[in-house]
């Protein structure tokens, strides 16, 4: 059974930061590439970043520069360090580990991440 399950989210000031974890059970990231979605109330879901199978990483426009994805294939994990928050990436981050073929993907939970004085 594939599990994602994410953790670190909560309540932070602006201009604080968090590190989110995504821990794999079930597949391995070395296979599968991990990306960090975003969703805010009344928003769609959009991608933060996005691990690619070369290794390198692209971020969305809105977070390049603050935030950081990185991967310990050891310990199947994703992370993602946000850091200088703003009350505009409140939202819930999921988690998604996806192959292109066989077309594959799985998302976590969602962790809840608000940016707030």
């Amino acid at each position: 059974q594939v599990q994602l399950v994410e953790s670190g989210g909560g309540l932070v000031q602006p201009g604080g930061s968090l590190r989110l974890s995504c821990l794999a059970s079930g597949i391995s990231f070395s296979v599968y590439a991990p990306s960090w979605y975003r969703q805010a109330p009344g928003k769609q879901r959009e991608l933060v970043a996005a691990i690619t199978s070369a290794g390198s990483t692209n971020y969305a426009d809105a977070v390049k520069g603050r935030f950081t994805s990185s991967r310990d294939n050891a310990k199947n994990t994703v992370y993602l360090q946000m850091n200088s928050l703003k009350p505009e990436d409140t939202a819930v981050y999921y988690c998604k580990a996806g192959r292109p073929s066989p077309y594959r993907e799985y998302w976590g939970q969602g962790t809840q991440v608000t940016v707030s004085a």
